[in-house]
């Protein structure tokens, strides 16, 4: 374990393709870069205002991995963050931009749009989701999308609180979603029934999945296929936490089960499948990033059939994690003043 500096309220973190630069959003509307060859660090302008408060606040950010150069340069990039609407409401967006590292001490985001929109904007200041996952062909955008915490609006298809989203590059209803002829926002609908995904992942076969966060109880690992319901909140393996039950998915089986799921929870801030050479033996595994365990879990695959097979504590909650271009893994702490960490084999 080495320490790579402390961060305040880090959310996501993504290496700019080709590169050993990591970019690290922090809640609060700031983000930061640690070329993590040399130790040099900046940070990023040009960054949206956000609503920050709660759940709410700067989240994700992503890359197109064609866009590989041996140097950081002028590359897109692509963020979410919580957006303030009319009186007491917000919403996830996202934005695509143009990153320009030219400078070399900083980086600045220059014509930075909005492309995407939650809709609608609700009250509150939780279960944004808005993490964003490339097809492997490029040819799409996948965004998660929270119920925010209105439970029922997950199984209206007529908005897309608690949906999993898919979009051209530019933010427009992807042709052929399995809603596509039903009119905006539905035809922006990938898949629905989901609570709070904080995790969206490619894996090498090139299936869709997700991790999302349960009530007290249930988290789920799922298989993410189109159209497909996944039945929060009508079902769930946890119950609602002021101790109410809600049917478990095996009393439902018109709605699709999950691969694999947790009670008591383990609230994972994200998770990867890990592809690196590091760590052979965990080549093709999940490895999450556990908040309230303060762990780092390890899921075998088995297919499509996963199976935790190891808790790594780390003493404090973890946010983010991440594989570096030479099979290292990197996480970060959740809090303020938190580390970023390279794990290597010992």
């Amino acid at each position: 374990m080495t320490t790579y500096g402390t961060f305040n309220e880090p959310w996501a973190a993504e290496f700019a393709p080709g590169t050993d630069t990591l970019f690290i959003t922090e809640k609060p509307g700031t983000m930061k870069f640690v070329d993590t060859a040399t130790g040099r660090t900046g940070s990023v302008t040009g960054l949206p205002r956000v609503d920050y408060g709660g759940q709410g606040g700067l989240g994700e950010v992503a890359f197109l991995p064609s866009e590989s150069a041996n140097e950081v340069g002028r590359r897109t990039i692509y963020l979410s963050w919580a957006e303030a609407g009319e009186g007491d409401t917000r919403g996830a967006v996202v934005g695509k931009g143009t990153l320009d590292c030219t400078a070399g001490a900083s980086c600045n985001v220059e014509g930075l749009n909005v492309i995407w929109r939650q809709t609608p904007k609700v009250t509150g200041r939780g279960h944004y989701s808005h993490r964003i996952a490339f097809s492997p062909d490029e040819n799409y955008m996948f965004v998660s999308s929270g119920d925010r915490q209105k439970l029922d609006p997950a199984q209206d298809l007529g908005n897309t609180l608690g949906t999993i989203v898919r979009l051209t590059l530019d933010g427009e209803p992807a042709p052929g979603n399995p809603f596509a002829d039903r009119g905006s926002p539905t035809d922006e609908i990938w898949s629905y029934g989901h609570r709070n995904t904080l995790g969206l992942q490619f894996d090498s076969a090139g299936w869709l999945w997700n991790m999302e966060h349960g009530p007290a109880g249930g988290d789920e690992v799922n298989l993410i296929e189109p159209g497909t319901n996944y039945g929060w909140p009508i079902v769930s393996d946890g119950e609602h936490y002021d101790g109410r039950d809600i049917p478990d998915h095996s009393t439902r089986p018109e709605f699709q089960p999950p691969a694999i799921g947790w009670t008591p929870v383990i609230a994972p801030g994200d998770f990867i499948f890990y592809n690196g050479d590091a760590f052979e033996d965990w080549k093709g595994n999940v490895l999450l990033a556990g908040l309230k365990t303060e762990a780092l879990i390890r899921v075998a695959m088995n297919g499509t059939n996963p199976v935790e097979v190891a808790r790594y504590p780390m003493g404090n909650r973890l946010r983010e994690v991440v594989e570096g271009p030479d099979g290292a893994i990197w996480v970060l702490e959740d809090r303020e003043g938190a580390r970023l960490i390279k794990l290597t084999p010992s």
